[in-house]
């Protein structure tokens, strides 16, 4: 018997916990593929995202975070918006998902002047893919990745914080050290 096994299974049952992609997303891995609906500041589009179609296009900074309104959120997604120029420049497509329906998306994303598309993960599939999500809280957790035009994930940021810019600087240097 594969005790090892055997003990990670136990701990994932106990603590609700994703083994598979805590054990295996990390840099230099494939990212893992999704179809979601999304809203911009302009309109909603029904299962419209799919990451695989974007792939090769720009370097993707896919930005989970926990909820539309909330004030780390809002601080998160106006710095993107704020530097999306800079970003741009960089070759990159910035995109947020979190838990929220595409109606909260739409509202938020014109409330702030958004550039860019808000995905819905409802369901939280996409950020369990990606050990993204918190069962404690029942929503996502503020988490970045950066996916390459090869569709690998090229940085990760499980600690993302809104406190201060630091992570974002750190993602951006990432983002500098690509090109």
């Amino acid at each position: 018997m594969n005790y090892r096994a055997l003990i990670v299974l136990a701990g994932c049952v106990l603590f609700g916990r994703s083994a598979s992609a805590e054990e295996t997303i990390k840099v230099g891995d494939a990212a893992p593929q999704f179809t979601l609906s999304y809203a911009t500041k302009d309109t909603i589009v029904k299962n419209g995202f799919s990451l695989a179609s974007h792939i090769g296009r720009n370097t993707i900074i896919l930005a989970f975070y926990p909820a539309d309104w909330s004030g780390g959120c809002t601080s998160e997604m106006c710095t993107m918006r704020d530097s999306f120029s800079d970003l741009s420049r960089l070759g990159c497509d910035v995109v947020g998902i979190s838990g929220d329906y595409v109606y909260s998306h739409r509202e938020w994303a014109k409330h702030l002047g958004l550039q860019f598309p808000l995905l819905s993960d409802h369901s939280h599939e996409v950020a369990k893919l990606y050990n993204s999500y918190n069962p404690d809280t029942g929503m996502n957790k503020r988490t970045v990745f950066v996916i390459n035009k090869q569709g690998t994930i090229a940085y990760a940021d499980f600690e993302y914080s809104t406190r201060t810019l630091d992570s974002f600087n750190k993602l951006k240097a990432a983002l500098e050290n690509l090109h």
